[in-house]
């Protein structure tokens, strides 16, 4: 199993289910999305047919952790060789206004919603 694990938060994928599991608190700084990007290329150059993007633990993600997500979504999505589900919750305010603008991105992105609005 892949993972970085810090003390706010944890980020870990699961071969198995081809699953990225986010959890806790991210307030990252230029410095910090570095390996965050390097461990999504990583999975991407695994090649599965989906990546499920598990964000229903992940409480907190600032603009620099939200750009690096938008921008590996965006590069995998427009080679169109793996689907791209996110798995959120709305009652998480930032998932609420920010997942959304990921569709913008790639139009052919999934979402499975938690709790409805």
């Amino acid at each position: 199993m892949m993972e970085i694990i810090t003390e706010e938060y944890s980020i870990k994928y699961d071969a198995e289910t081809t699953t990225i599991n986010w959890q806790g608190i991210m307030r990252l700084d230029t410095k910090e999305c570095k390996p965050i990007a390097q461990f999504l290329d990583k999975v991407a150059a695994l090649k599965p047919a989906q990546i499920t993007f598990d964000l229903r633990k992940l409480e907190g993600l600032n603009s620099s952790g939200i750009t690096t997500l938008g921008r590996f979504l965006f590069n995998v999505g427009r080679k169109k060789t793996t689907e791209l589900l996110i798995k959120g919750d709305h009652e998480i305010v930032w998932q609420e206004h920010s997942v959304k603008h990921f569709k913008k991105l790639v139009p052919k992105l999934l979402f499975e919603w938690e709790t409805e609005n």
